[in-house]
């Protein structure tokens, strides 16, 4: 690499290069970097982009705000494979510019300056020559005019009036001639479909969709009666369902009812302990259906625009296949047992952990079967069960050679673990990660998850779950039917992608024990039928403001993205305000929260007028999504927010010019 010139602080960079930053198919995506050099020369900057298949363009990079930095915006618009380069190089046009007006200014004539003229001249024949052999034959006339002047009579500024001009600098810039060109290393950008970014889940148990018997005993969903939540999902407005395990549920070992170790006859088990007698990883439970069935259901579910990501939980009952054909995959304790799963002080006796150490170039050979069995009937994403228990080495391998072939398949890690390891799986190929919201309640500890997001917002994309089966926060539990929208507008409007598990919108509250984040009577034991359609037309569900949400994010492209999320001061730590802005279409949102489920909060709110791309001193009307009042606001605004009427503004904000915006979104770029 030629290190003539100094080119430092590239970004996007993941892991020094080892790793490829994120970006979608659309988004914006801010590229920095640092060049300089000795002396006062004037120097510029080039991205080059190469595209999946190879094609690749050149375009300069325009000035930073800070002294010394280059910026560019790169718009993808096909997945795949991405790379960039950064080019520094001496600039002698500008140089030749700045030099000879400062000359001029200075009182200089054109009886000292004839060899600046000259040194001019030959640049401009160097940009006439390029623009020739480019085809480009007015832009070469043009060029060739102002090096003609430069050489011909007159005084200094008749002479250089040309070279000068606004046509000249255009043309110029068009076509820069480059010196001592010194090339940056390149790094890689994967390029997802939109969808890994902006995404609304909805999670439900395909065996609690069959309703009740005339008894009013559950009966067992199937494929076809999970269509009716499909549309449940989607009248709501989600576009992704995730459904829990659909595969045969082991008969050793079942647990009963509230995680009982004796199970009742009936009791149909958790469906996390896959495989039995009827099939493993590759088969469907038989009570739901067939292959075929689940095949109709994911072609249904696209007639209502609704993706289904399946579950892959790499983990076996003890009656699984593998279990049976390959021991050798598990770890055996020394009493002679195979060793079942545990998260102290949870215990699993159901299920046996798969040991990826023990014959890695089998499991991963099986387990890549299987994923490519699913993606053949017509699965492109997987939400992956504690994939932080499994080697990261395995999964890079593994989603890798899926993408190769298959680059519009998405990976969500369900990975409730520390920062290193869900940033760690995300920089190996993991589409999406669950986070640590579900557990931050407060206002500073929203602020600083939020912002350690940012800090890694070119390696991770957070989708933000309510609830899970596992996980029903304490908040939840007593914060009442307000607290429910109260997580779900945060979970909405913080995060592109965002989901909420069954049973959410009907306010299910009741933990199994004091203390405990388990439900009562909890799904992964026990069928659960929900009449939802009766629970809203009595007013008791939460499903017109999900439904609300969830329009608001179609509609504004700035909750469809984290990279300009800003928080903004309110002087009440129980009202929490942030804005996104997008920089492509100038759509502001700004969200005022509620964190009290209770009473009321009253508070100002005093705006980062800069982040929004206005004036300290301006004011606007802005338009409350949730109201459909209008309030004219500036730098220092009241709000009150009260629990039975509404948690949140969700406001509207005037669009800046689309200079600031581009301002805006490069200094987004700058978050450490």
């Amino acid at each position: 690499m030629n290190d003539r010139l100094a080119i430092d602080e590239v970004r996007p960079l993941v892991s020094c290069g080892r790793f490829p930053a994120k970006s979608v198919v659309g988004e914006v995506l801010p590229i920095s970097a640092t060049v300089w050099r000795e002396g006062h020369d004037a120097l510029s900057a080039s991205l080059v982009v190469r595209r999946p298949g190879g094609a690749s363009s050149r375009t300069t990079m325009v000035p930073g705000m800070e002294a010394d930095t280059v910026h560019a915006l790169l718009t993808t618009d096909t997945p795949g494979m991405w790379s960039f380069r950064v080019e520094a190089w001496s600039d002698p046009f500008a140089t030749w510019t700045s030099g000879i007006v400062k000359k001029m200014d200075a009182g200089q004539g054109a009886d000292v300056l004839g060899n600046e003229f000259e040194v001019g001249a030959r640049v401009l024949d160097t940009g006439a020559a390029q623009a020739s052999a480019a085809g480009q034959t007015d832009r070469a006339a043009l060029l060739a005019d102002a090096a003609i002047a430069l050489r011909g009579t007159g005084d200094a500024r008749t002479r250089t009036a040309p070279a000068l001009s606004a046509e000249v600098a255009a043309a110029m810039a068009a076509g820069p001639v480059r010196e001592l060109v010194t090339f940056g290393q390149t790094y890689r950008v994967w390029v997802d479909r939109r969808e890994a970014q902006f995404s609304s889940w909805y999670e439900f148990f395909p065996r609690s969709t069959g309703g009740w018997d005339e008894q009013g005993r559950p009966v067992h969903g199937t494929f076809a009666t999970s269509r009716t939540h499909i549309d449940h999902a989607a009248d709501m407005g989600f576009d992704v369902v995730y459904l829990t395990p659909i595969h045969p549920i082991g008969v050793v070992n079942r647990k009963g009812r509230n995680n009982s170790l004796t199970p009742e006859p009936g009791d149909v088990g958790s469906p996390w302990a896959i495989g039995s007698a009827e099939g493993g990883h590759d088969a469907v439970h038989p009570a739901l259906g067939s292959i075929e069935d689940f095949r109709g259901l994911v072609e249904y579910s696209a007639t209502r625009g609704v993706e289904i990501a399946l579950d892959l939980a790499l983990q076996c009952a003890p009656d699984h296949p593998w279990a049976q054909a390959h021991p050798e995959w598990f770890t055996v304790l020394p009493d002679g047992h195979i060793a079942y799963a545990e998260n102290p002080p949870k215990k699993y006796q159901d299920i046996y952990p798969v040991n990826f150490d023990l014959d890695p170039e089998g499991i991963y050979a099986e387990v890549l079967r299987v994923v490519r069995l699913w993606t053949s009937l017509g699965v492109r994403i997987f939400r992956v069960d504690n994939p932080h228990t499994k080697p990261a080495d395995f999964w890079s391998r593994l989603i890798a050679e899926v993408k190769r072939t298959e680059p519009d398949v998405l990976f969500l890690a369900e990975a409730f673990t520390r920062p290193a390891r869900m940033f760690g799986l995300a920089k190996r190929g993991f589409s999406q990660s669950y986070t640590y919201f579900t557990w931050k309640t407060t206002k500073a500890d929203l602020v600083e998850f939020c912002e350690q997001l940012l800090a890694h917002v070119d390696e991770a994309r957070p989708n933000m779950f309510t609830n899970t089966p596992d996980i029903l926060h304490e908040s939840l539990q007593r914060g009442g039917p307000a607290m429910f929208a109260i997580r779900s507008v945060l979970a909405a409007t913080l995060s592109p992608a965002w989901g909420v598990y069954s049973g959410f919108e009907l306010f299910e509250w009741q933990p199994v024990a004091d203390g405990s984040e388990e439900y009562l009577d909890s799904e992964k034991y026990e069928l659960r039928p929900r009449d939802f359609a009766g629970a809203e037309a009595a007013g008791q569900s939460l499903a017109p403001w999900l439904r609300t949400l969830n329009r608001i994010r179609r509609e504004h492209p700035a909750l469809q993205q984290l990279r300009t999320l800003r928080f903004h001061a309110v002087d009440n730590d129980q009202i929490i305000a942030y804005s996104k802005l997008d920089p492509a279409t100038g759509d502001c949102v700004l969200a005022v929260v509620s964190l009290d489920s209770h009473g009321v909060q009253e508070g100002t709110v005093t705006l980062d007028m800069a982040a929004l791309g206005y004036s300290d001193d301006a004011r606007f009307s802005v338009h409350d999504e949730v109201s459909g009042n209008e309030f004219h606001w500036g730098s220092s605004n009241y709000v009150r927010l009260e629990p039975w009427t509404a948690v949140a503004h969700i406001v509207v904000v005037p669009p800046c010019d689309e200079a600031r915006r581009v301002e805006l979104t490069y200094r987004t770029h700058i978050v450490d």
